[in-house]
């Protein structure tokens, strides 16, 4: 359904200094992703962007002090995906170090109320008679929103990261590294990390007015929030530039030492993986999907609670909930997955070619689950996917995704500009973004949509382009370097996991786990035998016994296995180089 190629990455210069004490193929990987200097290297928080760069930072510690020393009732207001989760819990925990007791946390329900500081949620904040309403991962764009919070005697701090429309909202403060004006660097930065910048400058202030002092309060040690930070950062697959790169690490090495929240370390145990060993992509992978579970699919109260608790017995309750959440989830979205395949199937096929940009919509979807849907159909065709599902009163509410070379939330701001009314709300980043369209409309927008798409792509665009570090030699596929590569993480968006790629013969080839195909490779130049795993293989593909050579795109890894350690390529992409016969 889709092409795709692979490429392998420019090599850079492995020829700096800063290389000199690094084996050959991890400063091949370094440079290849333009490091150029020891402190692109750094993870130590020292090295941090100043918060003093964030515009609107002063404004937001001001009001936020006087609220702590006034002891006023401050309410979170979060999203209900991971990064709000993390967000909220860090908002809610780093207030309270401070010395606040009136915080409390509110989040709006996906199903009624969408997302967002909207009028609906102030009105149901304002029965909780706050005086300070503080948005985390949300209201940059909640014009509205603010403006009914103000009427009703509210004030409100906007945290947020997501980029600004037209008109600003008329807050107390907005702390925004995406804003106009703001100089802030780190433009990657996502809403726990934004939080988490901002109690750094709230405890600075308090500390300079003698708070901690006067009410005999330990100075905070906000490093205890980083393994929350951590994971909502890898769980927004936002750029890890080198800011977000020491945040990550540091929140792992948290983790790895068992000082994390009782509800974290739950569901890395829930999840089977080891905090010893913990790596970035476990929490994008095993325990944000468990979260966002509860945002999909219920409250994301529950998700927020778990990582609140302090209590490790209730913690762990919580994250059996969440577990069983996604594995509803999983079954949810795995029937949702099978009818989108056969929608595609329907699709009147011109010249052999799907459409540029694929809207998909069944009145039965599940609302929670259509950014999942979106994402494996984007997967499968490599093209920008809108996945809808039926909302309210006669709307329908889409949740896309996007490929490399379309920025979806500016493709639905030329989209609106060009049709006036057809599309009722939306908002969102370069890779995902939501709408709501009046289900009338749904066929006109797919028209509309797959043009401006095709304005933007070209049919080589269309084409999945696999980058890898190339073949790995003899020496270099062994346990020391797979060591080597997890240690030199975090890895993650635009700094990239290596990748490998290479011919290998199958000497031997097994399903397991119903949908995992194990594996027996032979390097085809090496000669050397080693173990694979592909998750989550083709099964109208495999296994064929008649397959006797493949190329593979993999990374190195090390598999234990009672109290073996061997190494054993992950295997992201396979295909048959030949059959048996031929």
């Amino acid at each position: 359904m889709k092409r795709v190629s692979i490429e392998r990455r420019a090599p850079g210069s492995e020829q700096l200094p800063i290389f000199s004490q690094v084996p050959h193929a991890l400063a091949r990987i370094y440079a290849s992703r333009g490091v150029q200097s020891q402190a692109e290297l750094g993870r130590n928080l020292k090295e941090l962007l100043p918060d003093s760069e964030m515009k609107g930072m002063n404004e937001a510690v001001a009001r936020l002090a006087h609220a702590v020393v006034s002891n006023e009732s401050m309410l979170i207001v979060g999203d209900f995906d991971c990064d709000g989760a993390t967000s909220t819990a860090v908002a809610i925990l780093g207030l309270r170090m401070m010395g606040a007791t009136q915080v409390d946390y509110l989040v709006p329900n996906r199903f009624e109320y969408g997302y967002g500081l909207s009028p609906e949620i102030v009105e149901v904040a304002h029965t909780q008679s706050p005086s300070l309403l503080i948005t985390v991962d949300n209201g940059i764009s909640s014009v509205e929103g603010v403006a009914r919070a103000r009427s009703l005697g509210m004030d409100v701090v906007v945290t947020d990261h997501h980029l600004a429309g037209d008109q600003l909202p008329d807050a107390a403060a907005i702390v925004n590294p995406n804003q106009p004006g703001c100089g802030f660097p780190a433009k990657s930065t996502c809403g726990v990390g934004v939080i988490f910048y901002v109690l750094i400058a709230l405890r600075r202030a308090l500390q300079q007015q003698g708070w901690f002092e006067q009410q005999g309060l330990d100075v905070p040690n906000l490093a205890s929030l980083l393994d929350l930070v951590a994971l909502g950062t890898v769980a927004d697959v936002v750029a890890l530039e080198h800011n977000n790169r020491v945040l990550v690490h540091q929140g792992l090495k948290r983790i790895r030492a068992g000082q994390a929240r009782p509800g974290l370390l739950a569901l890395i145990e829930i999840s089977g993986r080891q905090k010893e060993r913990l790596v970035a992509s476990d929490l994008g992978f095993a325990i944000a999907p468990r979260l966002n579970a509860a945002g999909r699919l219920e409250d994301m109260s529950i998700g927020i609670e778990c990582l609140l608790s302090d209590d490790a017995d209730y913690a762990r309750d919580l994250a059996q909930s969440l577990d069983q959440l996604n594995l509803e989830r999983r079954g949810i979205e795995q029937e949702m997955q099978q009818q989108a395949l056969q929608l595609l199937d329907q699709i009147p096929l011109d010249e052999n070619q799907l459409p540029y940009g694929l809207c998909l919509y069944d009145e039965a979807w599940h609302q929670g689950v259509v950014g999942i849907l979106a994402s494996r159909i984007k997967e499968r065709t490599h093209r920008p996917v809108i996945a809808f599902a039926r909302g309210d009163n006669g709307d329908i509410k889409g949740s896309a995704r996007s490929i490399p070379g379309l920025h979806i939330r500016d493709a639905l701001a030329t989209l609106n500009a060009r049709h006036p009314g057809l599309i009722s709300k939306f908002g969102g980043h370069a890779m995902a973004a939501g709408l709501t369209l009046n289900s009338g409309a749904l066929d006109q927008f797919k028209v509309a949509f797959d043009q401006a798409v095709r304005e933007q792509l070209s049919a080589d665009d269309l084409d999945q382009r696999i980058e890898t570090d190339g073949e790995l030699s003899a020496s270099e596929m062994s346990l020391e370097l797979a060591e080597r590569l997890r240690e030199a993480g975090p890895w993650g968006h635009h700094f990239p996991e290596p990748l490998f790629d290479g011919q290998f013969s199958v000497l031997q080839q097994r399903i397991v786990g119903q949908r995992h195909l194990k594996l027996v490779l032979m390097d085809a130049k090496t000669g050397i035998s080693v173990d694979a795993i592909h998750f989550n293989a083709d099964m109208d593909c495999w296994p064929d016994q008649a397959i006797v050579s493949v190329r593979a795109v993999y990374k190195l890894d090390v598999n234990e296995f009672r109290g073996q350690r061997n190494v054993q390529l992950m295997v992201d992409y396979i295909e048959p180089l030949e059959r048996t016969g031929e």
